[in-house]
């Protein structure tokens, strides 16, 4: 059974830190492109981080230089290290491959605010 479950979300003040986990099963993990995305609410999900099979990585510029995205192949797990967060980085963020396949997981609620 293919799954994405994403963890780690939580109510954090701006400028704090959060670590989410993405653990897939059922899927071809390692050779493809992984990446996280973030639904906010009226607004369509977007792509912010991508990390290759190879361990290349780029960033949207709303986050570059305070997210950072990893991987562990042999876990099948993806990581997003957010720091300095911001109020806007309010959202539900998922894992999925770049591009994505057609399922998606539940997803984990990220809010910043004081």
């Amino acid at each position: 059974q293919r799954q994405l479950v994403e963890s780690g979300g939580g109510l954090v003040q701006p400028g704090g830190s959060l670590r989410l986990a993405c653990a897939t099963s059922g899927i071809i993990f390692s050779a493809y492109p992984m990446g996280w995305y973030r639904q906010a609410p009226g607004k369509q999900r977007e792509l912010v981080a991508r990390i290759t099979s190879g361990g290349s990585t780029d960033y949207a510029d709303s986050v570059k230089d305070r997210f950072a995205i990893s991987r562990i192949n042999a876990k099948n797990t993806v990581y997003l290290q957010m720091n300095d967060l911001k109020p806007e980085d309010t959202a539900v963020y998922y894992c999925n491959k770049v591009p994505s396949l057609a399922f998606w997981g539940q997803g984990t609620q990220v809010t910043v605010s004081s």
